[in-house]
């Protein structure tokens, strides 16, 4: 991966007029850079993007930018601006969002590394820190809570150990334990000369607020070293620090979803940077932090955490009349400011996005299909209940007030109650946009009712406006976001710029083809149709079992659905294709349990390394499919067996179609083919992590030949005519003289100017820029010139409108 390098110049070079002296200043510490030659050398994808990173930030607007995989996104990113914080007085924060802790942590390792390549060149420290937020569950030193699996029991039991009020029933004298790494204090009675009781370190509350930790880029290890080393508690060392910092990374969630934002990001100005990474599944993500679901289990077990609450009430009321007096006049007067409690205290925040509010729920011994509207619900609601709509407005945040005040610990008991208050709050406030559907079933082939009641936002828009609205710069990014003119359409906001870099490379390092047919010549598909046909199935096994034959180490393959996996994989094991397959690789499965895969990776990755490689068969919207690289031997072919669509059937997806079409005017098919597309896209990027990788791409599908010019302008571009109609054959073959020519030795040397650039390289760009900038400059002007001057020839002649009215009128008979 290219590192700091020539990019930190660039960042100087973009800011900097190209005088003489600059100059031979950059190729003076360009001499000093590290005798690597990949960090002295910038891809021309990167210098591409870092100056239309620079134009959205100096125009103040938004961007969508899509970067071929493995060609330094994220380290030109983070450099780029980096470097315009250090040359703009503002020094504007960087708000970095990625989608997994993976992604989270490999962020902070390339800033890390960046700032250390900085500081070398530079000849010291600049006054700069960057941290990554992430769950307590990641970042808890309390030796018990860090052992508890669950996130929301670890959440539970860090409120029981750090919440005020339990620290002022331990200053009041009461048994309570308290969190070693966020107490009031914490002692030692060894014995000293001078005092036996010695004061080792003072409360997080009374250190700095600007300065909990030391200058720095913060990864979630060395923040744990440093807790753990000064007794202080990582969790809300980053999250006071958050403000103080110059860089922060971390989840989507933390802008998007409003339950976690207005605890966590209500702080940022409004000149910070936004920047979206891995962003072509933002809308879900979207979608997701708006919607809620409540069943018919979680309905009883809130009403058994809402006669607990009415018990605590209660003791309570015989016990501290007066505490819950001030709660019931604070509830009354809707003064959500008048509690001065910590958020970081807080049960949970108010899940509706700035100065909105809404949510309930009833009707669950229906046996039929119900959708309707927040208002026609919220009627239905008062029809039956006399419930009205603003009380229900206030439902979730008025659980946090009365949690607080009864001084509970055990928040997981009231989880339930918890959605149920969501889902009311939400309902009451959101009328456009939303659906309610109730589904007695759980699924279509269910026969015993369990119904579901699904509050699902259908606006993608909605949870992220505030985000476009608050700040000046958003940066949406990722290396498989085609078609860039859907996402301002999805999430209705304006772009300064819309870019798709293609790919230079010094040789063809990767191979995509379209493969349609097997080798009997009869057409491959998943369509619902034909996909468990027996030809098609032995079709694809044979296309599986060639291509097992003739790649070296690892082969990924993605299928559309876990569903569709598992059926045809019982289909292979009875023609004893699986059998064939055994003889050439080890086979490894995906499945939907999160441990089950991560050691399905750890074998696949120890048999590309050890062995003759293996086959890891996966799920086009899974978790492999969504975070994992899979670079060099890891991954030298990528298989996508069928077009990932979604399912069509559900009533959600075909509620979201709806909306789409009336609002924004997206056809249903054009959004499920750009949404397969890209989750495809984003199937056959996990293979090619650098230009110095190389695989081969098999889209298996004759479907795919339509859906060509969906795909992103780097992949299409290595796409060759004749490798988009292929049989199994035929592409067996193209694979054969692909890998033949791979194994040829290939220097990092021989890219240089072709693929990679030096600085050398970059000031005769920019000359070069400067001259076409100039040329087009003076044709503009001749051109204006020659213009005004034919307007100065007409000789003031006007035409007569009433005469040339009446000489159309006789042209046309009248």
């Amino acid at each position: 991966m290219i590192l700091g390098g020539v990019l930190t110049k660039l960042g100087t070079f973009l800011f900097s007029s190209p005088t003489r002296e600059f100059t031979q200043v950059c190729r003076t510490q360009l001499s000093h850079a590290p005798s690597s030659t990949l960090t002295r050398l910038i891809t021309i994808e990167q210098y591409s993007y870092m100056c239309d990173l620079k134009k959205t930030l100096d125009a103040g607007g938004h961007c969508v930018l899509e970067m071929p995989s493995g060609t330094g996104k994220t380290v030109s990113l983070l450099s780029l601006i980096v470097a315009y914080q250090q040359f703009m007085p503002e020094k504007r924060k960087l708000i970095y969002c990625s989608r997994t802790m993976s992604e989270i942590e490999k962020a902070l390792m390339e800033l890390e590394a960046l700032m250390k390549y900085r500081t070398e060149q530079l000849g010291y420290e600049e006054d700069f820190r960057g941290l990554g937020l992430t769950s307590r569950k990641n970042l808890c030193l309390h030796p018990s809570v860090k052992r508890e699996k669950s996130g929301s029991v670890v959440d539970s039991r860090c409120r029981s150990l750090t919440a005020g009020f339990v620290k002022e029933k331990k200053e009041r004298g009461e048994d309570v334990d308290l969190c070693v790494y966020h107490d009031v204090r914490i002692y030692s009675r060894r014995p000293m000369s001078c005092c036996p009781l010695l004061t080792l370190r003072q409360n997080l509350d009374l250190l700095e607020a600007h300065n909990l930790i030391p200058n720095g880029v913060w990864t979630f290890d060395g923040l744990l070293r440093y807790g753990e080393e000064n007794k202080q508690c990582p969790y809300f060392t980053a999250r006071r620090m958050m403000q103080y910092c110059n860089v922060v990374i971390f989840s989507y969630h933390y802008l998007l979803d409003p339950k976690i934002a207005e605890r966590v990001s209500k702080d940022f100005s409004k000149d910070c940077i936004v920047v979206f990474d891995e962003a072509h599944n933002i809308d879900n993500v979207c979608i997701e932090s708006l919607s809620t679901d409540i069943t018919e289990e979680s309905l009883r077990r809130a009403t058994r955490g809402a006669q607990n609450l009415k018990q605590k009430i209660s003791d309570m009321r015989e016990t501290d009349q007066e505490q819950l007096q001030n709660e019931y006049e604070k509830l009354v007067q809707g003064l959500r400011e008048a509690d001065e409690a910590r958020q970081e205290d807080a049960f949970m925040a108010n899940p509706v996005l700035p100065d909105e509010l809404l949510k309930e729920a009833t009707r669950m011994k229906v046996r039929q299909v119900i959708s309707e509207t927040p208002p026609s619900f919220l009627a239905h609601l008062k029809e039956h209940t006399f419930i009205e709509k603003k009380p229900l407005g206030f439902c979730a945040e008025r659980l946090t007030s009365l949690v607080r005040t009864l001084e509970l610990t055990n928040i997981e008991d009231y989880q339930p109650l918890q959605e149920v208050a969501t889902f009311a709050t939400l309902v009451a406030t959101y009328e456009k946009g939303f659906l309610l559907i109730l589904e007695p079933y759980e699924s279509d082939t269910a026969e015993v009712p369990n119904p579901i009641l699904h509050f699902t936002c259908l606006d993608a828009a909605i949870a992220i406006r505030p985000v476009f609205d608050r700040f000046y710069s958003v940066i949406i990014t990722s290396g498989t976001i085609s078609p860039l003119e859907m996402y301002p359409k999805m999430l209705d906001f304006s772009t300064v710029i819309q870019e798709s870099y293609s790919m230079t490379l010094a040789r063809r390092s990767f191979l995509p083809m379209i493969v349609t047919r097997g080798s009997d010549q009869a057409s491959i598909s998943t369509s619902f149709q034909v996909r468990n046909e027996p030809s098609v199935v032995r079709n694809y096994g044979n296309l599986l079992t060639e291509f097992a034959k003739i790649t070296p180490d690892g082969l990924v393959v993605f299928f559309p659905s876990y569903l569709y996996m598992e059926s045809i994989i019982s289909m292979w094991q009875g023609m004893g294709i699986l059998d064939e397959v055994w003889k050439y690789k080890l086979i490894l499965v995906e499945t939907p349990d999160a441990q089950e895969t991560s050691l399905a990776l750890e074998t696949y990755r120890t048999a590309c390394c050890n062995g003759r490689g293996a086959i890891l068969l996966c799920v086009a919207r899974g978790k492999v499919s969504e975070g994992i690289d899979f670079d060099h031997q890891y991954g030298r072919t990528v298989l996508c067996i069928g077009v990932p669509f979604q399912y069509t059937e559900s009533r959600i997806l075909k509620a979201r179609l709806e909306f789409l079409r009336e609002t924004y005017r997206i056809k249903e098919n054009d959004f499920l083919s750009f949404d397969a597309m890209r989750h495809a896209a984003q199937c056959l990027g996990r293979v090619l992590r650098g230009k110095d990788d190389y695989g081969i791409m098999v889209l298996a599908d004759r479907r795919f030949q339509k859906k060509r010019p969906q795909l992103p302008k780097w992949i299409n571009q290595g796409l060759m005519d004749v490798d988009v109609n292929l049989s199994t054959d035929m592409a067996v073959s193209s694979a054969r003289r692909f890998l033949k020519t791979m194994a040829q030795p290939f220097r990092a040397k021989d890219q240089e100017g072709i693929s990679t650039w030096g600085y050398e390289d970059l000031v005769r760009k920019a000359a070069l820029d400067r001259e076409e900038a100039r040329k087009a400059e003076e044709a503009a002007a001749i051109k204006a010139a020659q213009l005004a001057a034919m307007q100065g020839n007409n000789g003031g002649y006007e035409f007569d409108d009433d005469d040339l009215d009446q000489d159309m009128m006789e042209l046309e008979g009248f």
